[in-house]
């Protein structure tokens, strides 16, 4: 049997190694972390000494699969050119720490359109990933877009803009796609019970294709279907419900599909939340 993916994003504070001894303590098998702080667009290169300590604790824990997230400051899509060159700056060299890591995945928020059309940021982002293409060259890492909850004016809350931006970069980056279920839930796309779950994966196969669904963020919803508010919930304490998890553990379709926490509660709770997860399975 394949081996279960399941994790939370950990914290990297005083080292990136230490997001994985984090993630062994709490029973994860993978783990989401920072590679900088992601509030600043300035960061530094990791080390050969981090890179050496991090390649350790994998090597100690047998945790694998690990995801990076990218600055929640960058838009790839920004129709102001200051802030896209900042972005595009930005999303390089998290890149070339995740290449340094030798990470699986670097998952980002695709960009907001602001005050230009939809069409034109997604169009954007598109140019912003195809601008990564030497420096992706025969890497092992993927990168994914994930899917938003469409507050304000970010794009990538549905399949079809998902969509759009795979069918234009996936013949020459490695690309996929993360769901969040809050985020796809408070889209629109109401995954609480089995028939809603297997409603929902033919449409991200039909639009998408299930083949670039990569990596999930497993969170429950504050807010209710199609209210297209991001506000996470601990499994259970929200609009969706702990039937949902249960179906999306027990899915042939999303079984060998890395999952990772983003619930508030902190590993405390994700320890309890990973536990129940795996006996679901």
């Amino acid at each position: 049997m394949d081996k279960l993916l399941i994790g939370a994003h950990t914290s990297a504070a005083g080292g990136v190694h230490n997001a994985i001894y984090e993630g062994a303590k709490i029973g994860a098998t993978t783990v989401q972390l920072f590679t900088a702080n992601q509030r600043q667009w300035a960061s530094k290169p990791i080390s050969d000494e981090q890179a050496a300590l991090f390649e350790q604790a994998l090597k100690e824990t047998g945790l694998s699969h690990i995801m990076s997230h990218d600055s929640y400051l960058i838009n790839l899509g920004a129709p102001n050119l200051e802030i896209l060159e900042k972005s595009r700056s930005a999303f390089h060299q998290e890149i070339e720490r995740c290449l340094k890591l030798k990470l699986t995945f670097m998952n980002f928020h695709p960009g907001a359109a602001l005050d230009t059309p939809i069409e034109t940021c997604l169009n954007t982002i598109v140019e912003s990933l195809l601008e990564t293409k030497k420096l992706m060259q025969d890497s092992s890492l993927t990168l994914l877009v994930e899917a938003t909850a469409g507050q304000g004016s970010t794009v990538g809350k549905s399949f079809e803009e998902l969509g759009f931006i795979v069918s234009r970069v996936k013949d020459h980056l490695p690309i996929g796609i993360c769901i969040d279920t809050c985020h796809i839930f408070a889209a629109g796309y109401d995954i609480r019970t089995e028939a809603g779950l297997n409603k929902v994966l033919q449409e991200f196969d039909e639009k998408v294709g299930l083949k670039y669904l990569k990596a999930m963020h497993l969170n429950d919803s504050m807010k209710g279907c199609g209210s297209r508010v991001d506000r996470h919930s601990d499994l259970g304490k929200g609009e969706i419900g702990l039937e949902a998890f249960t179906h999306i553990m027990r899915s042939s379709k999303l079984k060998t599909i890395p999952k990772y926490l983003e619930t508030p509660g902190g590993p405390e709770i994700w320890a309890k939340e990973i536990a129940w997860l795996k006996q679901q399975v």
